[in-house]
C-alpha cells in the first residue's frame, strides 16, 4: 500500500501572476512555501488539509474537469468578501437539495471553485 504523507493540487495557469494574485490576494490563502524564480516561479498555498500549489505555464487550455472545493465557515460572508475583491461569481450562495450552502466561482482561467458551508445540523456534522 502507499502512504500517502502530504498532498497537493499541481495548477499550470496560462498566467501564472495572474493566478497568484487570484489565489493569493483574492481568494486570501496562506502561504506554505515558495520556490523557483521569474514569473513561472512556485507558489504553494494552504488549501486545509492540502496544498494547491500553483506554477509553470499551461500550454493547454484548462481542464474543466478540475474543480476546487473549498469549506468555509460563513459562504454569505465570503461572498460579500469575494464580490468586493473582484472575483467572478458564477452562482451566489445557495442552500442545495443534499443541504450544504454552495456558490460557484471561478478562477482567472475559468477553473470552477466551490465555496462550501457545512450548516451545524448537516449529517456532515451532526451525528444524532
Amino acid at each position: 500500500m502507499v502512504q500517502v504523507l502530504s498532498s497537493r493540487v499541481l495548477l499550470r495557469p496560462a498566467d501564472p501572476e495572474r493566478s497568484r494574485a487570484f489565489y493569493g490576494e483574492a481568494l486570501g490563502l496562506a502561504i506554505y512555501r515558495e520556490f523557483g524564480t521569474g514569473p513561472e516561479r512556485g507558489t504553494v498555498y494552504f488549501l486545509g488539509g492540502g496544498f494547491l500549489e500553483v506554477s509553470g505555464r499551461a500550454t493547454q487550455a484548462p481542464t474543466p474537469t478540475l474543480q476546487l472545493w473549498l469549506q468555509v465557515a460563513d459562504a454569505a460572508r465570503a461572498h460579500e468578501e469575494l464580490v468586493g475583491r473582484g472575483v467572478t461569481v458564477l452562482r451566489p450562495p445557495v442552500r442545495e437539495p443534499w443541504g450544504l450552502i454552495e456558490m460557484w466561482i471561478a478562477d482567472p482561467d475559468g477553473h470552477k471553485v466551490v465555496i462550501v458551508e457545512v450548516p451545524a445540523d448537516h449529517p456532515l456534522r451532526y451525528r444524532p
